[in-house]
């Protein structure tokens, strides 16, 4: 068989070009739409404290939006990062098929409920709510055959080494 395609390789080529047109046109037609949404609905509350250090931060205003939002419909958990230069977020993850909209309207009223407890500065600057894209574009998974590494030296090995 091969040595057919091999002696005419004109009709290989033709072939080859039939497919791919064909392979062009079907990609148009796959039915994405029916698949389900793999990663779960994802809102950002995004805050600035001018002059504050991370701590200050994570204490006086994270921690107060955080406790606000526990017991949020459909919340399966809640990350927060509070940065040197006086920037926070808390990215609050939803059980998959949570209506995004939704969410960030209980987000919203439930952060108006926590507004008069944030420091002055911080609502002069304003605190951002968003709806957050959390699809995943790699996943990478770290193990060892050597039992005298464990997890920990692993994740300290990805954030030496893999990450950057």
């Amino acid at each position: 068989m091969a040595k057919f395609f091999i002696d005419r390789p004109i009709f290989a080529w033709v072939i080859a070009l039939f497919i791919l047109v064909v392979g062009s046109v079907a990609i148009t037609q796959l039915p994405i739409s029916q698949y389900p949404p793999v990663a779960p609905p994802a809102i950002v509350v995004a805050t600035t404290y001018p002059g504050a250090s991370a701590k200050t931060l994570e204490d006086s205003v994270l921690s107060v939006i955080e406790r606000e939002m526990n017991g949020s419909p459909g919340l399966l958990y809640m990350e927060s990062v509070a940065q040197a230069n006086g920037t926070g977020n808390i990215t609050l993850s939803f059980q998959p098929g949570t209506n995004p909209e939704l969410a960030q309207v209980d987000v919203q009223n439930r952060l108006s409920r926590a507004a008069p407890r944030l420091p002055q500065a911080v609502t002069q600057q304003g605190v951002r709510v968003d709806k957050s894209n959390a699809n995943f574009l790699l996943f990478i998974m770290l193990s060892s055959e050597n039992p005298g590494v464990d997890p920990v030296a692993l994740g300290d090995y990805a954030s030496r080494n893999v990450i950057p």
